[in-house]
């Protein structure tokens, strides 16, 4: 078993459990996020098949792509088809940037800048090499979610996309976790001020602690209950 922070015992089923019971919720933070203002209800509306008024429908849109590659993320996971890979990250990026990035399944093929910080993200023609780079320096780290936290935050700071990053990191996150039969972490947008000041930080300095104390804050402390149930 990887090392965990808080000594749960690895199991995929139950995490997977969660995560599905958790999908509409992780699919309002996630659009919140991005400032788009739909409720939880509006949201499980959606989600089942019944569109709602007062929104457009490019909004809708991304909502559904969200949901669509969070239950491919699931599939690939369940069908042991998951890996931390660019070809994976490409495909899903396909699905949750798709009508919405300048350019959607695909590394960005030329350069970005990220608001409010002098920090310049990777030249495109090396984003390959940072993505590898980044899975290799993962793997030296022994606790599940130092290394899930790790991807999340590298992939931000290199903006392998034109759009859709930070969405992108935190489904490679948690693909990562649940495969290892951990709970996902999902960033409340309640929280989106302090996650901002951190982040602007972490694209200056790339010093991850700040953030990975931050983002160990946001799993729901019922989560690791339940997961902990039967673990003595």
């Amino acid at each position: 078993m990887i090392d965990n922070y808080w000594n749960m015992k690895s199991n995929k089923g139950k995490a997977m459990m969660l995560a599905r019971r958790q999908l509409s919720e992780l699919v309002w933070d996630a659009v919140n996020l991005e400032g788009i203002n739909f409720t939880l209800p509006e949201i499980q509306t959606l989600l089942g098949g019944i569109t709602v008024g007062g929104h457009k429908l490019s909004d809708q849109q991304i909502a559904l792509n969200q949901a669509k590659a969070w239950r491919t993320l699931f599939k690939w996971i369940e069908g042991e088809e998951f890996e931390l890979s660019a070809e994976k990250t490409c495909e899903l990026h396909a699905i949750a940037a798709k009508k919405e990035a300048l350019e959607w399944g695909q590394f960005r093929s030329g350069g970005v800048t990220i608001a409010g910080t002098e920090y310049m993200p990777p030249d495109a023609s090396k984003l390959p090499f940072e993505f590898d780079n980044m899975v290799k320096e993962a793997l030296y780290l022994t606790d599940i979610y130092d290394q899930a936290i790790f991807i999340f935050l590298r992939m931000a700071r290199a903006q392998f996309f034109y759009d859709v990053n930070k969405r992108m990191g935190r489904f490679m996150m948690n693909g990562l976790l649940l495969n290892a039969g951990f709970p996902a972490i999902n960033l409340p947008a309640k929280r989106q001020l302090e996650f901002n000041r951190l982040m602007l930080t972490y694209y200056e300095s790339g010093e991850q602690q700040s953030m990975n104390t931050f983002l160990r804050t946001c799993l729901d402390k019922r989560v690791i209950k339940i997961m902990q149930e039967g673990s003595c």
